[in-house]
């Protein structure tokens, strides 16, 4: 192994060590990497190949490397999941069916737990947009949530579709709720469960920056005062508690820990 390599490497390994990425962070990309340490994609690529292979960092397609562990972690890092034993899923059956919500009864075993059956809510798939724009400004709609009976302020976002892709789901939610269209494309952030013990219903958070204004809102049942709001008065709305939803709470959390996409990227 070269200098060149020996010094990519260890710049990349104190960067992992140092616990800034996380247990579970994403490194820089390929590109950010070579540029920074003044080195070719070749080498960025060789070094991150080992690291993997020793099982510090783990490749996902399309998404980059992320950080598997933290060899000096101040604290207890859990077993990897292919050391766990998984619950046993015997069967399931429907209680409860229609085109909005689907009750089941799924006859599961824990690890050395006498099986029984848990209650299961399986809803859809949505998809849900952080749209900024040049000022950092975030597009947002004023709605009123009959279920907890309350005004707020909800990211912009709805079901994905069947077949439907989930990015192109939450650019059409945007348009349809705010009449402004994404300029660039939406980039995927992360994907959780809003009750993961019970109920499944995976939301896809996507952030964007840039949108033209196309028209006015033309889906009425959704649309509500559409406004951007500076990211900076965030923090201050959720102390307010005038935020609405896990997904506008995940969304824009989301991008406050990890930043904004570039200003560049508006125009791409």
């Amino acid at each position: 192994m070269g200098e060149l390599t020996e010094r990519v490497e260890q710049s990349v390994r104190d960067l992992i060590n140092s616990g800034e990425l996380g247990p579970a962070g994403r490194l820089p990309s390929e590109r950010s990497l070579a540029r920074d340490l003044e080195a070719g994609r070749t080498t960025i690529r060789l070094v991150l190949s080992k690291l993997a292979a020793e099982g510090i960092i783990r490749s996902e397609h399309g998404r980059g490397y992320f950080v598997n562990r933290v060899p000096n972690a101040s604290y207890d890092l859990p077993p990897r999941a292919e050391e766990l034993e998984p619950w046993t899923i015997h069967g399931e059956r429907t209680i409860y069916d229609n085109r909005w919500v689907k009750m089941a009864l799924v006859d599961v075993e824990p690890p050395g737990v006498e099986r029984f059956e848990h209650h299961v809510v399986r809803l859809h798939h949505v998809a849900i947009a952080v749209v900024l724009d040049d000022q950092d400004r975030v597009l947002m709609l004023w709605r009123y949530r009959f279920v907890p009976g309350k005004w707020g302020w909800e990211l912009p976002g709805g079901i994905v579709d069947a077949e439907e892709d989930s990015e192109l789901a939450a650019a059409r939610e945007v348009e349809e709720e705010t009449g402004w269209r994404p300029t660039a494309k939406l980039e995927h952030a992360v994907t959780y469960q809003p009750m993961v013990g019970m109920v499944d219903s995976p939301h896809d958070i996507f952030v964007g920056r840039g949108a033209e204004h196309v028209g006015e809102p033309t889906d009425a049942e959704e649309a509500g005062h559409v406004a951007w709001l500076p990211l900076a008065d965030i923090p201050q709305l959720i102390k307010e508690d005038a935020l609405l939803g896990s997904g506008t709470l995940v969304g824009l959390l989301h991008v406050m820990a990890l930043g904004a996409p570039d200003r560049a990227t508006a125009s791409s």
